[in-house]
């Protein structure tokens, strides 16, 4: 296995690229505490993506890691995930939005979010705004509490920690730095990716 390409993600950014089956997908969070969202097209069906339903329905798990298989829509295996070295992600939230900055941020002015950021670095590759599923939030650390609700603690990741993950088919891929103050323990921070040849 050797490394092909790597990208850091500045703080508040996205980009998007193709990954082949059996290549290795290694995300790094450099510095702590910084979530990455994630989400996966098929590459020769732009209406099959990655499914947080499908995946959690087969895992019995709201939380992914080492020897999970991610599902897209279809109930095809998009991902395995090889390597968790912290062992706690979201797949419940959707990326932040300006909605979503609106609702509950009130915010007023314009906020970067990871919806635009996946939606413009998608766009050139086929991928309309509206299919954006919810993402896997890597690094993002939601707990659920006995009546349902929800509260978001900093993430556990600390620098240098990564999920790797193996692609089960050819795939389109979005990935952010997430945008989210309350995601990140109030903090922006880049994220890195590299990408691996699959092997024999």
């Amino acid at each position: 296995m050797s490394l092909t390409e790597r990208r850091r993600l500045p703080p508040q950014t996205g980009t998007a690229f193709m990954v082949r089956r059996g290549e290795r997908l290694k995300v790094i969070d450099p510095c702590g505490e910084q979530v990455c969202d994630l989400t996966a097209f098929a590459l020769d069906n732009r209406t099959e993506w990655l499914s947080s339903g499908r995946t959690i329905d087969y895992a019995n798990t709201i939380y992914v890691t080492k020897g999970h298989t991610l599902y897209s829509n279809c109930s095809r295996p998009m991902w395995t995930i090889l390597e968790d070295t912290v062992g706690r992600h979201d797949f419940l939230l959707t990326p932040c939005s300006p909605e979503m900055f609106t609702i509950i941020y009130k915010t007023t002015a314009h906020h970067p979010s990871c919806f635009e950021n996946l939606a413009t670095a998608l766009a050139p590759l086929g991928i309309a705004p509206n299919t954006i599923p919810t993402t896997l939030n890597i690094f993002m650390n939601v707990i659920v509490g006995m009546d349902g609700t929800l509260q978001i603690l900093p993430p556990r990741s600390r620098a240098g920690d990564h999920l790797t993950l193996r692609a089960e088919m050819d795939l389109i891929v979005g990935v952010t730095a997430c945008s989210a103050e309350l995601s990140n323990n109030g903090t922006f921070k880049p994220i890195d990716v590299e990408l691996y040849s699959a092997t024999s």
